[in-house]
């Protein structure tokens, strides 16, 4: 490249170069002062004599800090996508928020029953039909009817794309989800209509959605007429998921892994399988948990993520189905705030989840009763004392009024849990300490004031991290977070990180001013 006269002077100021460094869309020079002088960048045409030119930097766009085939799939602007927060949390607002940006939204629809997760999906196909879109696909072990009719739902209204969560192992309904539709084009290419995001947290869970569904299963949905054979013989070359979300330390189910041990492990088993199978399509593994901060967000992408996912940060947001009360609990958390406490839909199993701590006790009492659990095989050999003690400060009702609740629950959404608990008391038992874990999310979402010391808000660290980084700025206050200014400021900052990264390496002196980045209103 020949030299020629820049049109702005160099910046070699420490303390001037943070501001020069955040032109991200600007290409960059990075040159030397004479005399083996410091090394400074420039904008503009190329620097000439006196000047030593040591090479230039293209513009640097949010849009291209994940991998370009995610967007191209799925239709998005940005590699940016946010979580299916259950129960609706994950709002029909979030998800149409989200796509209008250009980014990908999962509605929450785990714990939601298939009347409101069908009028969910109608609403979304009705107000924005043209704009990806994707929901939430909750492994539900004790109520496999409910898995299979929410596949059966989204295929029926074309829900293309699926988050498929707390699967510790394959389903006939979510492979039969994944490999539904595919079909061989005219030029050869192996044409793929649902998209299945896979969450995972352990490379075994992995494995299994890295690979080709099993043939028993595959053949087992084609005799139930839910696959065809040409889906049958096609599904042999494709994994399950193509998206594969590694999930770290986050809110609500998590195995609480560092992301910066967790993923570089998942990333290498994905090379694995795409040898060991021959894929000839990209297979993307996107990061999630511990995303609240740009320096985070651009850590997940230097680490090779092909995407991100958020989650607890956007439960504090306007657009989240969650109260108010519970938005101005989560916009003070810090990042020692979180707990774990026994999940309401894998009690049984000792499955936990991630909790916020500040504020409500429901983490203590959810504990207190998974110990009656262990302790004692059914309600009434618990002694009078101590169950007369948790009906006044956990049920606030007499245990025998909330197993009659409960009864009548099940009798309409599965009676085959009422017939079990009539033939095992210690399953009797857990259902009715499930109430309790059940219907605290329902007070959270509510905003029920009388039981605001109860409330189960799921909640990882990276909420208590963007609170601090947030702290002082437009976006501290509940009222003015939206989730479109919350990705667009997480995006801009990474973009503005990675930078200063790059320049860092070229040998430039990066001050640390020059990684951070405060939050402002961007278009």
């Amino acid at each position: 490249m020949s030299p020629s006269r820049t049109t702005e002077a160099p910046v070699f100021d420490p303390l001037s170069l943070p501001a020069a460094i955040a032109r991200v869309r600007e290409q960059v020079h990075v040159l030397r002062a004479p005399n083996q002088g410091p090394v400074g960048i420039s904008y503009g045409t190329t620097p000439q004599a006196p000047y030593e030119w040591l090479g230039t930097l293209p513009a640097l766009y949010p849009e291209w800090l994940g991998d370009r085939s995610f967007s191209e799939v799925h239709g998005t602007r940005f590699p940016y996508v946010t979580g299916a927060m259950a129960n609706g949390i994950a709002s029909t607002d979030v998800v149409k928020a989200m796509a209008r940006a250009g980014m990908l939204g999962f509605f929450g629809s785990a714990g939601l029953t298939l009347p409101r997760i069908e009028a969910a999906v109608q609403e979304l196909i009705r107000e924005i039909p043209e704009l990806p879109f994707g929901c939430n696909l909750i492994h539900a072990p004790h109520e496999p009817n409910v898995e299979a009719g929410t596949v059966e739902l989204y295929l029926r209204y074309g829900v293309r794309r699926a988050e498929a969560a707390a699967f510790m192992a394959l389903t006939l309904p979510v492979v039969r989800y994944a490999y539904t539709g595919i079909r061989r084009l005219p030029d050869g290419r192996i044409h793929r209509e649902n998209a299945l995001f896979a969450k995972i947290s352990r490379a075994e869970t992995a494995r299994r959605f890295l690979s080709p569904a099993p043939m028993e299963m595959l053949t087992a949905l084609q005799r139930l007429g839910q696959l065809t054979a040409e889906e049958v013989a096609l599904a042999r070359q494709l994994p399950v998921a193509e998206d594969i979300i590694v999930e770290a330390d986050s809110g609500g189910h998590t195995d609480n892994r560092p992301l910066t041990a967790l993923f570089p492990g998942i990333t290498a088993l994905r090379d694995t399988c795409i040898t060991e199978f021959g894929y000839q399509r990209p297979v993307r593994v996107g990061a999630a948990g511990g995303i609240g901060t740009p320096a985070a967000v651009a850590a997940a992408f230097g680490m090779g993520a092909a995407f991100v996912v958020t989650g607890s940060v956007n439960q504090a947001c306007l657009e989240a189905g969650t109260s108010a009360k519970s938005k101005e609990m989560l916009c003070k958390a810090e990042m020692v705030d979180v707990t774990m406490a026994p999940a309401a839909d894998m009690f049984e199993m000792g499955v936990m989840v991630q909790v916020l701590r500040r504020g409500t006790l429901f983490a203590q009492r959810g504990h207190r009763l998974r110990e009656l659990y262990h302790r004692y095989n059914s309600l009434e050999e618990i002694p009078a004392a101590e169950a007369q003690k948790i009906e006044q400060e956990i049920f606030r009702a007499p245990l025998s009024e909330i197993w009659a609740g409960t009864e009548r629950f099940f009798q309409e959404r599965n009676p085959e849990e009422v017939q079990k608990a009539a033939a095992d008391p210690h399953h009797r038992m857990a259902l009715v300490f499930r109430w309790y874990l059940g219907m605290a999310s329902k007070w959270a979402i509510s905003g029920e004031p009388s039981r605001m010391m109860d409330y189960q808000i799921w909640c990882g660290p990276a909420l208590g991290a963007f609170n601090s980084w947030v702290k002082g700025s437009f976006l501290e206050p509940a009222t003015a977070r939206t989730v479109v200014q919350v990705a667009r400021n997480l995006l801009e900052g990474a973009a503005v990180i990675t930078r200063a990264g790059q320049l860092r390496s070229y040998g430039v002196p990066v001050p640390a001013a020059a990684f951070r980045f405060d939050p402002r209103p961007l278009e």
